[in-house]
């Protein structure tokens, strides 16, 4: 069967494809548009992070045994609490300070993190293996669906929604929300706001080392894996508009499928189409199609 000319089962695939790299983007723009909206920190560590998810868990599993699913718990914490003593420790000092040296800062360091992996663990990746339950593949009448990436899809779409509803909301969301408008005010209420901002801030991280071990089983665990993909994480989220919860959330999965059918109808222009569609979004709407101009 044929749909626009092309066999459908290649078109079917390279959606999944699109799915699937659609809940990374989604996931890491979310912990971006957690950290920019309430922090207002250009978090350009956030791809260091990622990988520093991936390779914990891989080190846990092979060196002390600690399988996928313990791994998807506890590296979220442990990454965040690095995430939030960087927080405490540096970035704190620059709240005051342009965007750009926060960014100068964070960027830095993600050369530096991502530096030490390399010359430790070389740049050849290494296997991950999948989760026993999710060997194999459902046959859904028209593609092979892998259980794992289905798996990846849903809890992707969960995590994201239900950070949503929790900012968006909730009385916790709405004090985060308040307390970057006016912080002297939400503290007169008694909430500590510094401990608010570093909680926050290792959310943040913790959702990119989440994503980090879901990579893992899909993509080679490597020290470059979070180079790769946050530069166009970043245009993700100017796409969906800095800052916006649901912009990062929607933005990641649409460009997500965009990217896919480009690779099925125009291949040369799937390495570019998210930077296309960029550059037209600012220009139309600077802010974001999801953001509000301040």
């Amino acid at each position: 069967m044929e749909i626009f000319g092309i066999p459908s089962q290649a078109l079917f695939g390279q959606l999944l494809i699109g799915l699937i790299n659609g809940s990374f983007y989604a996931l890491l723009s979310l912990g971006l548009a957690v950290i920019f909206g309430l922090l207002n920190i250009i978090n350009f560590t956030h791809g260091a992070q990622y990988m520093l998810g991936a390779f914990v868990a891989y080190l846990s599993l092979t060196k002390l045994g600690i399988n996928y699913w313990v791994s998807l718990i506890v590296t979220p914490i442990l990454v965040g609490a690095t995430g939030m003593l960087i927080e405490r420790t540096m970035l704190k000092q620059l709240y005051k300070l342009d965007h750009l040296y926060g960014l100068l800062l964070t960027f830095g360091l993600a050369l530096i993190i991502q530096g030490l992996f390399r010359h430790e663990f070389g740049s050849s990746g290494m296997p991950y293996p999948v989760p026993e339950v999710f060997k194999g593949a459902f046959n859904t009448g028209f593609m092979f669906l892998p259980k794992y990436r289905a798996w990846v899809i849903v809890a992707s779409l969960v995590v994201c929604l239900s950070t949503w509803y929790v900012i968006e909301r909730t009385k916790l969301g709405a004090y985060l929300r308040a307390a970057t408008e006016n912080p002297s005010l939400v503290q007169a209420f008694g909430i500590n706001v510094p401990r608010m901002i570093t909680l926050t801030y290792g959310f943040g991280v913790g959702l990119a080392a989440f994503a980090g071990v879901m990579a893992a089983p899909i993509y080679q665990v490597n020290p470059t894996m979070g180079a790769d993909i946050i530069i166009v994480v970043f245009a993700v989220v100017v796409i969906g508009g800095m800052g916006s919860i649901m912009g990062a959330i929607l933005t990641g999965f649409g460009l997500g499928l965009i990217e896919g059918l480009t690779k099925v109808f125009y291949p040369e222009a799937s390495s570019t189409v998210i930077f296309i569609i960029m550059t037209i979004v600012l220009l139309i709407k600077p802010a974001g199609l999801f953001g509000t101009q301040k």
